[in-house]
Formats: C-alpha cells, sequence, structure tokens
C-alpha cells in the first residue's frame, strides 16, 4: 500500500503500489508502471540526463476513488475502485503480499486507467548540487529519493510474495549496485537494506 514520504516541495505525499496484483505505482496525482520506474532511473543513471516517465494523471480525486473504501469493497468507485472490482483485496491476510507477477496486468491495468486519467509525460530529473531528485513537480532530497526506491525494491507495504523479486526488478538493483551515478552515492547496499553484490546480501 502506499506510504507517506517527505518531499522537499510539497511535504508529505503518498507514494507507492495500491494493489497487490498491479505494478503500477501514485505518487499523489501521477500514476505509471514499477517497471518504467526502474527503466527510466536506469537511464537518468547512464545518461546523465533528464529522463521521462510516461504515466498517467488523475488531477480529480474523485476520479482516482477511495483505497480504503476499495480494499473493504463496498464502495469501488474511480479508478482504483475499478481495479479492486478486477482484483479484489484478498480474504486471507496471509493472502496480503504484493505479487511479483503484477506486470502481466498492465495491458488490463491500462486499458482501465485510460478511461479516468490523462497519459503524460513526466519529468524525471536530478540536481547534483541540490543533491535532489524529481518526479515531475515532486522534488526529494537524495536521502528521502532513496526510501521511494527501497519501497519499490522491498515490495512497500506488505512486501513481495515469498520475498520473490520481479526479474526486472533483480536487474534494477544489480544495476544500481554497479553504477557510478552520484545520486545512487551511498552505503553499499543500503538503498535496498541489502541488496548489494558488494555486500553479498539480499
Amino acid at each position: 500500500m502506499p506510504l507517506n514520504f517527505d518531499s522537499v516541495s510539497h511535504g508529505t505525499v503518498a507514494f507507492g503500489f495500491f494493489n497487490i496484483d498491479a505494478d503500477m505505482l501514485l505518487l499523489e496525482h501521477y500514476f505509471f508502471f514499477s517497471t518504467e520506474f526502474c527503466s527510466r532511473l536506469l537511464h537518468l543513471a547512464d545518461e546523465a540526463e533528464p529522463a521521462v516517465l510516461e504515466g498517467y494523471s488523475i488531477e480529480n480525486p474523485a476520479r482516482i476513488g477511495n483505497l480504503i473504501e476499495a480494499i473493504h469493497g463496498y464502495r469501488l468507485t474511480g479508478f482504483i475502485g475499478e481495479v479492486y472490482e478486477k482484483f479484489p483485496f484478498p480474504e486471507k491476510p496471509e493472502d496480503f503480499k504484493q505479487k511479483p507477477e503484477g506486470s502481466e496486468n498492465q495491458e488490463l491495468i491500462r486499458s482501465i486507467i485510460e478511461k479516468h486519467a490523462r497519459p503524460v509525460s513526466i519529468p524525471l530529473t536530478a540536481d547534483r548540487g541540490r543533491r535532489e531528485a524529481a518526479i515531475g513537480e515532486f522534488r526529494f532530497t537524495q536521502k528521502s529519493f532513496h526510501e521511494l526506491i527501497r519501497y519499490v525494491w522491498r515490495g512497500g507495504f506488505p512486501r513481495w510474495r515469498d520475498e520473490q523479486r520481479p526479474g526486472y526488478l533483480v536487474d534494477f538493483g544489480q544495476r544500481v549496485d554497479s553504477s557510478h551515478f552520484w545520486l545512487f552515492d551511498t552505503e553499499p547496499g543500503s538503498i535496498s537494506g541489502g541488496y548489494s553484490r558488494k555486500t553479498g546480501r539480499g
């Protein structure tokens, strides 16, 4: 589920997965797939120039829907409500785990969100002087941006099912580990909490 993160530009913002069967992330009014997020981050690192996240924007909260109501299944409105109509919250608490095969549902999720949102190209930038990164208008300190990456790596809350990450994310972790891009600078393995090959953990 989405969690709150500190931003430089907008105070506390919501970021994260919102359905265990989908690999789509939300950042306030923006929506984009985690495969796109990881791919564009690697492009940013490799090219050291701004990248673009292809995603969607829903400015009207009513068109987004209410996550808590959707989880409980009693008011399935907006985009999130329609997703939960297709993929209801699991009946057993132990089944509440982010599914590593969620990217297989991208075509279906895309067909749903296109009813509620407009497609947008979201700039993904990094400012070395300020030690900041930005997703669209949302700016984060380097440390806070690491928290976003850690969230995706963990599978957010409630984490990946059986701690099994999708293949694209394993590749992402390995490439971040070997990258010399300043944005990823930190103690070895600490962005993910331990995927670094340098530490031999995760």
